[in-house]
């Protein structure tokens, strides 16, 4: 493949305990033609930057389909890949498609609704084509499927009986397919065959395109870290298949919900919605659903980080009546015995993860993250503000097992962070503001460029991982936030665009990963 960057002799890919640093940025928000990034000819060309650049690592959201408000986080499926990711260019490739429109879509946002209209109106005519294809490609379909029918038929259900249901929420469906009953199951399954076959092609598509994506990313000695939020969205193939895993009542519905209490983002907690696991039923099944996810989840990355750790030693749980997060109580989680099971399970000394462990961190979080030696979480925007766990987040502080991070999809940007005047809608007041501004200025430099100077700060402490968000890294502002927490509308769309990966940024990142050993091996 013709690249803009130079080509470097790389190691291959390494672990999480070695020194090393990447990039987060989500396929979505990749440059392409088709109203959203996905895993064709944008996400090799930020393969060769991350390669040329020096990078060891590609860390993304979750891949699933995305759910309410467009977020990752509200997956419809915890194993099914995100149709809006499959590249459309390998489809003419293959000669499923003749040729793919340009539509009129932003291309500096993802616009959601028209963006999904106009990808499956595509996959429609590839699925058509496809029909009459070669043997070799239907083999390879017919071993996708009966390998991974344990999760695919449910899902494939679940997306045909809700697209016929006007995407209702599968708890708002008639009661017989609500509470699967076999015979209505039955029944809409027959009544739908050709479309459970065409969201099995979807699958199947994905994957063929990860799998070659992941085995370029290794050829180039990056890896990729996946992310895995420790709950599942009520309306998901995952509830609807399993309900006698959840806290719900006889129609469906959370009788308790997940959230967080008040915090830096929020006066009143973060009310997820997410119904609460039963986990004592879990682990009389030998904790079989969680296996799975995490030997699916370990198919797709090299690494993974857990969202919200805290939440397998305790979990907020909130009576589902309550309209905010304030009135909750803490609850045990299922603690090591789960990751010990999943070790066992998948024959690994060693858990490739990160232990996302922001929040109300107690004694007990701390001691399983290192039970498990697990890398936890430092935020370099943490760093400068009144909050008493502030010290925590100065990279002089850092121990060695740690991924440092400029920021997540959570924060604002580092300009925009440093930049914002406080008051109205922001989390600080003008004063705090300006205090966590100019402490910023004397801990990392003048100011003058400040995204660079919190980079070269991060990367030059002793944590073994260092990430830096892309916005981060092309130094933008507020603008492009990816999400905005509490705030359902406008999240998840931001796209970069092809000119921002250009070989002279990758250049200046490969100094000083170069300068700052973490290259991971890499020729110079």
């Amino acid at each position: 493949m013709d690249s803009l960057y130079p080509v470097w002799a790389m190691a291959p890919p390494i672990g999480l305990h070695q020194r090393s640093s990447g990039i987060l940025l989500h396929p979505t928000s990749l440059p392409g033609s088709f109203g959203c990034g996905d895993l064709g000819g944008g996400a090799h060309l930020f393969l060769d930057f991350l390669h040329a650049a020096g990078q060891r690592w590609w860390q993304m959201l979750p891949v699933a389909p995305v759910g309410y408000g467009n977020s990752p986080y509200s997956a419809l499926s915890a194993f099914a890949g995100n149709p809006l990711l499959i590249g459309l260019d390998a489809l003419v490739a293959a000669g499923w498609l003749e040729e793919v429109p340009r539509p009129r879509l932003p291309s500096d946002r993802v616009d959601y609704g028209r963006t999904r209209i106009f990808r499956e109106a595509q996959l429609l005519r590839a699925f058509e084509r496809f029909g009459r294809s070669g043997r070799a490609a239907r083999a390879r379909f017919r071993r996708f499927c009966e390998a991974h029918a344990g999760w695919l038929e449910d899902w494939v259900l679940f997306r045909a009986i809700k697209r016929a249901h006007g995407e209702r929420a599968w708890f708002e469906w008639e009661p017989a397919l609500r509470d699967r009953e076999p015979g209505a199951l039955a029944r809409a399954a027959r009544a739908m065959r050709a479309e459970l076959e065409f969201h099995r092609f979807e699958q199947w598509l994905f994957e063929e395109q990860w799998q070659a994506l992941r085995e370029r990313a290794a050829a180039l000695g990056v890896g990729l870290i996946g992310d895995l939020p420790i709950f599942v969205a009520h309306d998901s193939a995952d509830v609807w298949a399993n309900r006698e895993l959840f806290f719900l009542d006889r129609e469906g519905m959370p009788t308790v919900i997940a959230g967080v209490p008040p915090d830096y983002f929020s006066a009143t907690g973060q009310r997820w919605g997410n119904p609460l696991y039963r986990w004592a039923r879990i682990r009389r099944t030998g904790w079989a659903w969680w296996i799975e996810r995490f030997r699916q989840t370990l198919r797709r990355f090299d690494a993974v980080r857990l969202d919200h750790f805290i939440g397998f030693t305790r979990y907020w749980e909130i009576p589902a009546a309550e309209p905010t997060a304030m009135r909750g109580r803490w609850r045990p989680g299922p603690g090591a015995r789960l990751f010990r099971a999943v070790q066992r399970a998948l024959g690994t000394k060693e858990l490739p993860f990160i232990a996302e462990d922001l929040g109300a961190v107690t004694p007990e979080v701390t001691a399983l993250r290192d039970r498990l030696g697990l890398p936890g979480i430092r935020i370099l925007q943490f760093a400068f503000g009144d909050d008493p766990q502030a010290p925590t987040f100065k990279p002089h502080a850092y121990p060695r097992r740690a991924a440092a991070y400029t920021g997540t999809h959570d924060n604002d940007t580092i300009v925009g962070w440093f930049y914002d005047p406080g008051g109205g809608a922001s989390p600080r007041t003008p004063e705090q503001a300006e205090r966590e501004r100019a402490y910023a200025r004397r801990y990392v430099g003048g100011g003058e460029e400040i995204h660079w100077e919190m980079i070269r700060t991060l990367f030059t402490s002793v944590a073994n991982l260092a990430i830096v968000p892309l916005q981060d890294l092309l130094g933008l502002g507020s603008e492009a936030r990816m999400n905005r927490p509490g705030i359902a509308e406008g999240n998840w769309e931001w796209r970069c665009r092809r000119t921002d990966l250009r070989p002279s940024l990758a250049a200046r990142l490969r100094q000083l990963t170069l300068d700052t050993d973490r290259a991971g091996g890499s020729v110079r």
